[in-house]
């Protein structure tokens, strides 16, 4: 039996020879790096083939989905936009009268001043069977809740051939219009191509209010109007008309 002061040293001793007869060997480096290599490019060849195989199947996919010949793809439906108004033709002069609000309708005037007959327009023939010689075209475009007033006329029906920007001969009238009745009921507007000297109108109403409309002039043109909104119920008990000097021109009570 080995003394247990002696057993230290003893063990000391057998593992220096053991050692000594097996030699620790050096860890294999070289086959460590070729199988992590290997391993490596297996993964990125499986990548491949997988990438491969998922292009092939979207191919095959838009092929299954694509419409037959003769048939197109439905589109998506564009957002709608919102309503304009008309955007006059090239050669047109715009000149907006005035707009408002009434019966909590939007209303609008405008005069529109075409320096050459529109395409589509037609002279209307004169009692002896001959075209007028008009070489442009005077619109009076009115509004009430978006609708055109006399639109149940075509495009051209609030419209007189005049000659020219400065054509004597076109109407200089007053008129009350509207949407119902010929603008004896409902919301309806007054307007007025006055002379050249009227600055603005005054309407008065039945419930005693008064209106002022300011004249508006066609630029390069002596083509003028003045408007205002009569609102429904309401009569008009006089229309009086005046200069730059606030002198009254005109005084006309036959409007009701």
């Amino acid at each position: 039996m080995i003394p247990d002061h002696g057993q230290e040293d003893w063990a000391r001793e057998a593992f220096a020879r053991s050692r000594e007869a097996y030699p620790s060997s050096q860890a294999p480096i070289g086959q460590i790096l070729t199988a992590a290599r290997a391993r490596r490019n297996r993964r990125r060849a499986a990548a491949a083939v997988l990438s491969a195989a998922c292009v092939v199947g979207l191919g095959l996919m838009a092929a299954f989905l694509k419409p037959p010949p003769g048939e197109v793809a439905p589109a998506r439906r564009p957002s709608p936009v919102a309503s304009s108004p008309r955007t006059p033709t090239p050669g047109t002069v715009r000149a907006r009268v005035a707009e408002g609000t009434t019966d909590g309708h939007r209303w609008s005037v405008a005069l529109e001043f075409h320096r050459t007959l529109p395409k589509g327009y037609t002279l209307p023939t004169l009692p002896d069977g001959t075209k007028t010689q008009a070489t442009s075209l005077l619109c009076q475009r009115m509004y009430i809740g978006g609708v055109r007033i006399d639109h149940q006329g075509g495009p051209w029906s609030d419209c007189q051939p005049v000659t020219g920007t400065q054509d004597p001969h076109a109407s200089v009238e007053m008129g009350l219009w509207g949407l119902h009745d010929k603008g004896l009921s409902g919301s309806r507007l007054m307007v007025s191509n006055p002379e050249a000297d009227v600055a603005y109108g005054v309407l008065s109403l039945s419930d005693g209010s008064h209106v002022k409309a300011t004249t508006v002039t066609v630029p390069g043109t002596t083509y003028r109007a003045w408007a205002a909104p009569i609102p429904n119920g309401q009569t008009i008990t006089a229309v009086d008309q005046y200069d730059t000097h606030d002198k009254r021109l005109t005084h006309d009570t036959n409007w009701h």
